[in-house]
């Protein structure tokens, strides 16, 4: 609506505007902020992630197109474009920063010491030396982060084996050998010697690897597959799952993408909890709240998501308690 028909409708609306909450006129007068928004999945705005990111931020007093403006820009599973477009957006001159990816917040991190970062998606924040700690994150950077404790692992491991109990040998697909990444190795490990099952980890970082990662597995025979939640593994989940249905693999995985793609099960953090609650610490710093006194927060809510439809592909008999306590089963 333009300025001038605008006014005409205020003053049309004459009496009513005196009736309208102060709020909604208070921020009608004020300020128009822009948070820049970097991801890698330009997917997401489409996602339930995406509509809880903006729910968060209503829940704030914040809302799109009327005192927000979100600039977006995605890498596309090219990481090597963060750089570029963090510069573009400290350009437009953002008041607050949202990165949704390990190597956007690293990126974000170099860019800027003044512009607030609201981080999420990212592994041990404190060991990668991104925050000073989780308590006290002391700089312009917090967050929601998607770091399960490794016992997680262990978990999924455990539902694993009860959705099929006589699984002996399960392939880890996982991407490198960096320090959280092996704690959650270690604890994987305990996990398999308890449950009696043997380990075997493939390391794959680049999509062209997996055709020869699945080859080898195959070799090898395993009866189940695990996925660990790297950024990788998320991204390219759809080739993963066709790869691992053409070999007949029942796959384990850390979120529940990965069983609406067809994965035969996910246990892991609730992703749309984790957007809402980030969206929530957009609002309070856009208030005027500091990064540093917000502590960063880890997941709270885990859900167990079962594809039966996979199950029936695969010939699996899922076990009904299995059933009976996952937070949700596709048929």
């Amino acid at each position: 609506m333009s300025h001038m028909r605008r006014r005409k409708f205020i003053t049309l609306l004459g009496g009513a505007a005196a009736a309208w909450p102060l709020a909604a006129r208070a921020q009608q007068a004020g300020k128009v902020y822009r948070i820049g928004f970097l991801a890698n999945d330009p997917a997401i705005p489409m996602q339930p992630a995406g509509q809880a990111f903006l729910d968060g931020l209503r829940e704030g007093g914040f809302i799109e197109g009327g005192n927000i403006i979100i600039e977006r820009r995605f890498a596309e599973a090219r990481p090597d474009r963060y750089v570029k477009l963090v510069a573009e957006l400290i350009r437009l001159d953002v008041d607050v920063l949202v990165t949704s990816a390990e190597e956007a917040t690293l990126a974000a991190k170099r860019a800027t010491t003044k512009i607030p970062i609201v981080m999420m998606n990212v592994s041990d924040p404190a060991g990668q030396g991104i925050v000073a700690s989780l308590a006290h994150p002391g700089g312009n950077i917090t967050g929601v982060i998607q770091d399960d404790s490794p016992e997680i692992s262990g978990k999924r491991m455990q539902f694993l084996k009860d959705a099929i109990p006589h699984a002996a040998k399960v392939s880890v697909l996982t991407d490198s050998d960096v320090p959280y990444r092996q704690v959650e190795w270690q604890e994987l490990a305990l996990a398999a010697r308890s449950l009696n099952v043997m380990l075997r980890r493939f390391v794959v970082r680049q999509a062209l690897e997996l055709e020869r990662a699945f080859a080898a597995m195959e070799s090898e025979r395993p009866d189940v597959l695990l996925l660990t939640p790297t950024s990788f593994n998320f991204v390219h989940r759809r080739p993963i799952i066709q790869f691992a249905a053409k070999s007949r693999l029942p796959t384990m995985a850390p979120f529940r993408e990965y069983p609406e793609a067809g994965a035969l099960m996910s246990y892991g953090n609730v992703r749309v909890d984790r957007f809402r609650r980030a969206a929530i610490y957009v609002a309070k710093i856009l208030k005027g709240t500091k990064p540093a006194d917000l502590p960063v927060q880890q997941p709270t809510k885990y859900e167990l998501v079962i594809n039966l439809k996979t199950a029936r592909f695969l010939e699996l008999e899922i076990p009904r308690d299995l059933l009976l306590v996952a937070d949700e089963v596709i048929e």
